[in-house]
């Protein structure tokens, strides 16, 4: 039985480095029809629901991002897997601001401040950590995702302007048909991000868009952090 779960928990690990290999030829592929170099974009293997042993085998295959939706599931994880201590871990998903202290402790970037209260409770709570911050954009204005409209993200900007450092944006498109109908939003995101970057003078470096369905076009569009669960750990745990 011993031999039997070993031997299960090898070929799990086999499989997960070589989708990792079709990831990263995709991803350098894209860049390079973008004209730019494969290092320009960073590889955020998402996790959530997965087991740390998952985790482990990506990390052996090479990834150092991870990214969770959750703040106690990440605790838990990074606990599990406290012996991988250049691992960095992402919150891609929504930030209570009940959560705020555990998720300083928790992760190198959030990716979803979505309210300059938030943003203040972060601050306040400093110097216990302070991880890098993305602002998440709503563009589909889809009432079932978090993210601030794009009307108000100016505004949040400079509200939070030396509250706390805004690295870039993040977004997450509607459910599409195909990669090709996600690109007008992340064309959209990029477009916000330059004209911003010159109205309010901050260089908001980082546009986190595109998952696995459609990473490649994002890259395309200007992505410099990918957030990728499906085609690294296939279907997730249940």
């Amino acid at each position: 039985m011993v031999g039997e779960h070993q031997e299960q928990a090898l070929e799990t690990e086999r499989e997960i480095a070589q989708r990792l290999l079709v990831v990263r030829e995709r991803i350098a592929l894209a860049a390079q029809r973008s004209g730019r170099k494969p290092d320009s974009v960073t590889l955020v293997a998402v996790s959530k629901t997965q087991a740390p042993a998952a985790v482990r085998a990506a990390y052996r295959a090479g990834v150092r991002d991870f990214g969770e939706n959750y703040v106690q599931e990440a605790a838990s994880k990074r606990a599990a897997l406290r012996d991988l201590v250049d691992a960095r871990w992402h919150l891609v998903g929504h930030l209570q601001s009940n959560k705020a202290a555990q998720a300083l402790d928790c992760f190198e970037m959030i990716h979803s401040l979505d309210s300059a209260r938030l943003a203040t409770r972060l601050a306040r709570l400093r110097p216990r950590k302070t991880p890098r911050v993305l602002v998440q954009v709503n563009l589909s204005g889809e009432v079932s995702k978090s993210g601030i409209a794009s009307s108000e993200l100016e505004a949040l900007l400079v509200a939070v302007r030396g509250v706390i450092a805004v690295s870039g944006l993040m977004t997450i498109p509607a459910p599409a048909p195909t990669p090709e109908h996600s690109r007008g939003c992340f064309a959209r995101l990029r477009a916000l991000r330059d004209a911003l970057a010159r109205s309010t003078g901050l260089e908001l470096r980082e546009l986190s868009m595109g998952m696995s369905d459609d990473f490649e076009v994002a890259i395309e569009e200007g992505a410099t952090i990918v957030r990728i669960g499906r085609a690294i750990f296939g279907e997730r745990m249940t």
